[in-house]
Formats: C-alpha cells, structure tokens, sequence
C-alpha cells in the first residue's frame, strides 16, 4: 500500500460548497456533530472519497463481524436550503507531524476539485472541569469571518486556545490561507474528561446560522442525557471515596 491512496466512490454535482472537518479530538465534538450532520442529511448524502493512509493507526475496524481498513471519509451533501456540504470524517487523525500535512494537503485536494473555497473545522477546547453553559470559541484564517460568526454568537479570546490548535482543524486554517480557502475553527468548551454531546450541539447551532442548515437534535440529546447519568455516577463515586477517606481520629492507634 502506498502512503496515500485516494478511492473515487462517486461523483457529484455541487453548488458552492464548504468543506467541515470532524476528525477526533477533545470530547469528540467535532466527531460527533459531523456524525450527526450525516445522520440528519442521510437523504441528500453520498459518500464521495475514501481515504486510505498509512499515516493511520495499523488497525481495521468490525462491524457485524466484517472488517474495513481504517480511512477517513468525505461525504457531499446536497442542501436544498443551504450550501452544499463536503463532511469529512474519520476514526483517526494522522501519527505524525509529516502526516497531518499530508492528509490536510489531499483533504483540501479534494475539497478543491469539488469547488470548495471554504472550510470549517470542528472541534473542543478544555475546559478542565464539567460545566453547564457551552460556549463556543473561534478562530479564523480570515478578518472578513469575523462579524458572521460572532454575530453567531461565537467568542474570539486572546491567546485562546492556549498552545493554539493543533492536527487537521489547526493546519486547515493555516494551509487553507496558502491555498485560497477562507476556513474558521469551530471549538465547543468541553470538560476533557469525556465525549461531550452538549458541545457538539452547541458547535452545531453555530453552523445552522452561518451555514442555513435546519437541524433536529433529538438523538444528540438522547446522547446526552446518556452521558449526565455517566458523569452523575462518577460523581457519586467520588463523593463516596471522600466519604471513605480515613480521619486523624481513624488513624490513631489505641492499644
């Protein structure tokens, strides 16, 4: 296998597209909200590019007993009221420096051939610790994004993302600007600690404004009513080890 093969599944007609990149990363959130795209836009979707790299994880993965080599996807998504889709998912980003540039490079490739010049990446960013409110933090390659998205409610922060953004949501900003592509980073807050439905809501009422996407979230809530009752038994778990913490009195030895 070569380090790169691109499989051509179909062909498709679009209409001024945008490229959304959900590879994993913090709290799943790009992941799941490009999933969920596809789950609600599964009548106007048509798996477009496969992607096949030994940049991936040496791993297949089963379903129903049948294995398929890991790859990244491209989806095209006919809107019929908005702007068409390219979705980008995927179980793996790359493993190294090199391959992230790689695979970004053949993404935007893609992207191009299908008349793309805009791209969103998304993603979360840590908060450290669980919360209620998602916000949702943005970068961009562009000024002129700016007033759309923040009158979408999105927040720019100085210095935020701390360490700046890494893997294909960072380098498609960065080597989307060489290239010609207006492209923004989407990031969810996230606790870190678990894979997060809320965020990835919260990411994707920002792309419904911006995007005219019209979307339904009831199984992304069901997701996320499945996660409350997980970090509601983490909770209890933890209040019980403090309660189990021996005291001073506990240790004192008495003979």
């Amino acid at each position: 296998m070569d380090e790169l093969e691109i499989d051509a599944v179909a062909e498709v007609e679009l209409d001024d597209p945008v490229l959304v990149e959900g590879l994993p990363g913090v709290g799943h959130v790009g992941t799941l909200a490009v999933e969920h795209l596809l789950e609600e836009l599964e009548g106007e979707s048509t798996l477009v590019r496969r992607l096949y790299s030994r940049e991936f994880p040496p791993q297949v993965s089963i379903e129903d007993g049948i294995s398929e080599l890991t790859c990244a996807e491209i989806h095209a998504v006919e809107v019929p009221e908005g702007r068409d889709l390219l979705l980008l998912t995927g179980d793996h980003q790359a493993q190294s420096n090199a391959g992230h540039y790689t695979l970004t490079d053949a993404f935007l490739d893609i992207a191009e051939a299908f008349g793309a010049t805009e791209a969103y990446a998304l993603g979360g960013v840590p908060t450290g610790e669980l919360i209620d409110e998602y916000a949702v933090v943005g970068a961009v390659n562009d000024e002129s994004l700016l007033e759309a998205l923040e009158d979408a409610g999105v927040e720019f922060r100085e210095d935020e993302p701390a360490g700046g953004i890494v893997g294909v949501s960072g380098l498609l900003l960065g080597l989307g600007d060489r290239r010609g592509f207006e492209a923004a980073c989407l990031m969810g807050e996230t606790s870190g600690y678990l894979v997060d439905p809320k965020s990835a809501r919260a990411v994707l009422e920002v792309l419904e404004d911006v995007l005219g996407v019209e979307l339904e979230y009831e199984s992304l809530d069901e997701r996320a009513d499945e996660m409350e009752e997980v970090i509601g038994k983490i909770q209890e778990m933890e209040q019980q080890q403090q309660m189990d913490v021996p005291t001073d009195d506990d240790l004192r030895y008495i003979g």
